[in-house]
């Protein structure tokens, strides 16, 4: 985790060029960021796990990913209606998507606070 603040690290880590983004056309400009968010999440989440990938046929392994609330409240956290609020195990799946899930709760809760803003692009909370 010290060493994974920010996509270009773990670009870094994972030994990727950073500036190499996916092309993303044909899509409203709200959807290319929410896709190109994604990629990055995927891109930080590979990092952070350094290797551990989820056995989605071991329904016992726990897997981990973060947790938003969502409130109309412009007195958040986040100032936006829009915060990390914990972290999930889920052994049935993930609202996240099974790419974006964490070893250990740990791991989940550092990405829910460091990466929150991309996590925002990724569920369409920006334009």
């Amino acid at each position: 985790m010290k060493n994974i603040k920010t996509y270009e690290d773990a670009c870094k880590a994972l030994q990727l060029d950073p500036s190499n983004l996916p092309a993303v056309t044909g899509l409203p400009a709200r959807h290319q960021k929410a896709i190109t968010a994604h990629f990055q999440l995927i891109i930080i989440t590979e990092a952070l796990n350094e290797g551990w990938k989820p056995n989605w046929k071991d329904w016992d392994e726990r897997k981990y990913y973060p947790w938003f609330e969502m409130d109309n409240n412009s007195d958040t956290t986040s100032g936006s209606g829009f915060s990390f609020d914990g972290y999930v195990c889920d052994v049935a799946g993930s609202g996240l998507g099974s790419r974006l899930c964490f070893k250990s709760r740990e791991l989940a809760e550092y990405a829910g606070k460091q990466f929150e803003s991309l996590y925002k692009e990724y569920i369409h909370l920006t334009d």
